[in-house]
């Protein structure tokens, strides 16, 4: 049953709404202990509800014949002294009288006032810091990517979604689809809670060969019903499945179907193993991954673990991923098993880890037990996963731009939370080890506008660049080669004219790259947000960068994808400087471009 209906027509704002409907027609009884009824005498198509983010949680639920006609209660902070913001509750689809149970708001909330009825909602933005090309959700939460599939020229992606509020919590499939993997269509909520629990991360496949029963190319989705009881927090795997592209789901009548009594059991990626024919499907538990395999994707059988004495162990395991890939350059092939881990990434919180080694459908062995390898650098990079099906051979990720020690907190209000773009992964060789090489897809050539290009700037003094109108929507990629010459660290910034800047810092004895965000504009929102991040480079006569700049974000691209930085920024306006910064030491800057995007 869906909640939300997203509509086109533009009437209701977010922040300071034009009532659609009167509000008369909403009659609110107070009862003892916070206890609240709400009558709807008018059919419209939405309640608008207003949403104060520090007020604390209320619990919704929809009475037809005195029953609630959700499996759990909704959680919504409906405003007590001042409203943030507002959210639509889809009433359209009951007829007369409708009765709503608001548990936990007094009555001299500022609530009661500011409901209202209305037949359309406004999705048009209103967020300084909403990027121009990468995926948000058009209001609401979102954190993890989910169940990505690509199928008749539509790439498909769900992710973790509140769509009551810019905060966690009421965790349901929201659902975008893209033809391109820049421009994306909002298309609601996909998958919501039921009896079983709330629905956490997981993934989809497409059954090709109809070995579910549910029928042939049907879009096959597995998650984690997550269920917090007297007794404990139950997680649990689920499926459903869908027989219009994804569109909507039909939830399995005999979920779950795996259980465990562990308390981390969730996010289940799922692929199809040619060699054995049969499917794998992988879990994250606590600091280990489980490993199971089926024939019809109903009934599984656990086949090994992965993880003890592998890899980082400072924090949780979450959201696996299991790929094999080329190695360049030769007819090589390796697996790569993906995994999320929150915190004890290398620039504190969350952050993905990788191991490269062998798989034969039922045990993963890695080739380098000894080392750690990170997939990004950056502080913004976590529940990275793949699309199922993708096209031409292609594997292709994306990621949650964002991390645990501050995402629900972050300067934005409309919605919160963004996804990286997307990344074309491969392996590459270095000496006699394997690592993984993330490019900016090969879309995002394609999004490329207007542009400014220099052949070389000799840097023998402090030599500033101004960007133009290239900047003025704080979406471009710049692209740049350093030669330090004699130069031992090469400093470069972004910056605007309020003072708000980015330093990044190449250091060429130590081989490393490093972005510093404590002066990039907004960072009061957390003591972790203003940081120096860093990252390994390799050794080479030039330094090859890609920036991709997006209003709140920066991702930093060192050889097309060898090493990776991720980083959101908040700046009071975009970025339309570059300053390249001289120590004394001359250096030079090759091939410096500048593309606008969208």
């Amino acid at each position: 049953m869906k909640r939300i209906i997203y509509v086109a027509l533009l009437a209701i704002n977010m922040f300071n709404p034009v009532y659609g409907g009167d509000v008369s027609t909403l009659k609110v009884r107070h009862i003892a202990n916070d206890m609240n009824i709400l009558t709807i005498n008018e059919t419209n198509k939405y309640l608008l509800l207003p949403i104060q983010e520090s007020a604390p949680e209320a619990k919704i639920n929809v009475l037809i014949n005195n029953k609630n006609i959700y499996d759990t209660s909704i959680n919504v902070r409906l405003a007590r002294e001042n409203v943030d913001y507002y959210v639509p509750f889809d009433i359209s689809e009951y007829s007369g009288t409708v009765r709503i149970e608001i548990q936990g708001v007094p009555a001299d909330a500022l609530c009661w006032k500011k409901i209202s009825l209305s037949d359309t909602f406004d999705l048009e933005n209103t967020e300084k810091y909403r990027p121009v090309y990468h995926h948000t959700p058009a209001y609401g939460w979102m954190n993890d990517p989910n169940g990505m599939f690509y199928k008749d020229g539509v790439y498909h992606l769900y992710f973790q979604y509140n769509p009551y509020g810019s905060i966690w919590g009421n965790m349901s499939w929201g659902h975008s689809t893209s033809t391109d993997l820049v421009n994306w269509k909002y298309e609601g909520v996909a998958i919501s809670s039921d009896a079983l629990g709330t629905i956490f991360s997981g993934s989809c496949v497409i059954d090709h060969n109809n070995t579910s029963g549910f029928g042939k190319d049907a879009v096959v989705a597995f998650y984690t019903s997550a269920k917090q009881t007297p007794w404990g927090d139950c997680q649990m795997q689920s499926m459903a499945y869908s027989l219009d592209n994804g569109k909507t789901f039909i939830k399995y009548e005999n979920n779950p179907i795996l259980t465990s009594s562990e308390k981390d059991f969730r996010d289940p990626k799922v692929f199809w193993y040619t060699p054995g024919k049969h499917w794998v499907m992988m879990l994250a538990v606590g600091q280990h991954m489980e490993i199971y395999s089926s024939e019809n994707l109903k009934d599984w059988k656990w086949e090994s673990n992965f993880g003890e004495g592998q890899g980082c162990h400072s924090g949780v395991w979450e959201c696996p991923d299991m790929i094999e890939l080329p190695v360049e350059g030769t007819k090589e092939r390796k697996w790569v098993l993906i995994c999320n881990i929150n915190p004890g990434g290398p620039s504190g919180g969350s952050a993905t880890q990788y191991f490269v080694g062998d798989f034969d459908g039922k045990v993963f062995v890695n080739d380098f037990p000894k080392e750690t390898k990170w997939m990004d650098y950056g502080k913004d990079h976590y529940a990275t996963v793949t699309w199922n099906n993708a096209p031409d051979g292609r594997c292709i990720a994306i990621g949650w731009m964002s991390n645990w020690q501050y995402a629900n907190n972050v300067p934005t209000k409309q919605y919160r939370s963004v996804n990286t773009i997307a990344r074309d992964l491969k392996l590459f060789r270095q000496n006699d080890n394997l690592f993984l090489k993330s490019e900016p897809c090969v879309e995002m050539a394609e999004a490329r506008k207007e542009s400014l290009s220099i052949k070389s700037v000799n840097v023998s003094k402090n030599e500033s660049v101004l960007l133009t109108h290239l900047s003025d929507n704080g979406a471009y990629e710049l692209g740049l080669s350093i030669n330090p010459v004699k130069s031992q660290k090469v400093t470069f910034s972004l910056s605007n004219k309020n003072g708000d800047k980015v330093r990044m810092i190449y250091d060429v004895v130590n081989r490393t790259f490093a972005m510093d965000r404590t002066k990039s504009g907004e960072i009061s929102f957390s003591n972790d947000f203003p940081v120096v991040t860093q990252m390994p480079v390799g050794k080479s006569k030039e330094l090859k960068l890609r920036l991709f700049v997006d209003k709140s974000s920066i991702e930093i691209f060192v050889d097309n994808g060898k090493f990776v930085m991720t980083n959101c920024v908040y700046p009071s306006e975009p970025y339309d400087t570059i300053t390249f910064e001289c120590d004394g030491n001359r250096y030079k800057v090759n091939d410096l471009y500048v593309y606008k995007i969208k």
